[in-house]
């Protein structure tokens, strides 16, 4: 009884640091993602820069900024917002994948999410979508880190004041999230930026078939 008494207080140490590495290592490894992303955003969005096209782009990078306040404790946080945007489906459905840390008073909080979005155009130069989907959230206050799962709801109003030649414009997305994790926290956010077209790479479908018509055509007139 008294050798595993005496052994006890090591075994409780030792659980103690396993868990320690393994919060340490799930946290280096929400870190690492998130620079991966954001590296590859800034990479689209450099490629970007100086470049015309009336096309419709493959990607719409977001940079910008958000403001975040809950309901509940009536507590606020600001951070920097960073997405990028595709069209699998145009006119019908947009898909966003974006990460938003939060800083303020109270938790430091990690939000990434992935929305998808039915689109509305307003105008040749405004658009306006409505996006639902799931959340994750990496949460650390007082030292302890928390992972939890949620939902958020935005509204997402694009502008393009320079379509059809840089395809620079700017966006508002006002938006709602749940946790679903303890405590169910609720949250509304603003999220205001520019907004980065990244072209085709190579020329788009519609343009290689025209291409071919008008050889075609060439060939029938010779």
């Amino acid at each position: 009884m008294a050798q595993s008494r005496a052994v006890r207080p090591g075994y409780r140490a030792g659980r103690f640091l396993m868990k320690y590495d393994h919060i340490d290592l799930s946290e280096r490894m929400m870190r690492t993602t998130q620079l991966a992303f954001v590296s590859c955003l800034l990479l689209s969005s450099g490629s970007a820069l100086g470049q015309t096209f009336d096309n419709e782009p493959a990607a719409v990078i977001e940079l910008g900024g958000a403001a975040s306040w809950s309901p509940r404790n009536g507590g606020a946080s600001f951070g920097p917002a960073v997405a990028v945007e595709v069209t699998p489906i145009e006119n019908w459905l947009e898909i966003e994948a974006g990460v938003t840390p939060f800083f303020g008073r109270g938790p430091t909080e990690w939000d990434t999410d992935l929305l998808l979005k039915k689109p509305w155009d307003l105008s040749p130069k405004a658009e306006f979508m409505l996006g639902v989907g799931p959340e994750w959230i990496h949460r650390r206050a007082n030292g302890v880190v928390t992972d939890s799962l949620g939902a958020e709801v935005a509204a997402d109003f694009m502008f393009w004041p320079s379509r059809g030649r840089h395809m620079f414009g700017w966006y508002l997305e006002p938006s709602y999230d749940y946790d679903f994790g303890p405590g169910h926290e609720q949250s509304v956010t603003i999220a205001a930026g520019l907004l980065i077209a990244v072209p085709y790479s190579g020329k788009p479908r519609a343009t290689l078939a025209s291409d071919g018509c008008q050889r075609s055509s060439k060939r029938t007139r010779s």
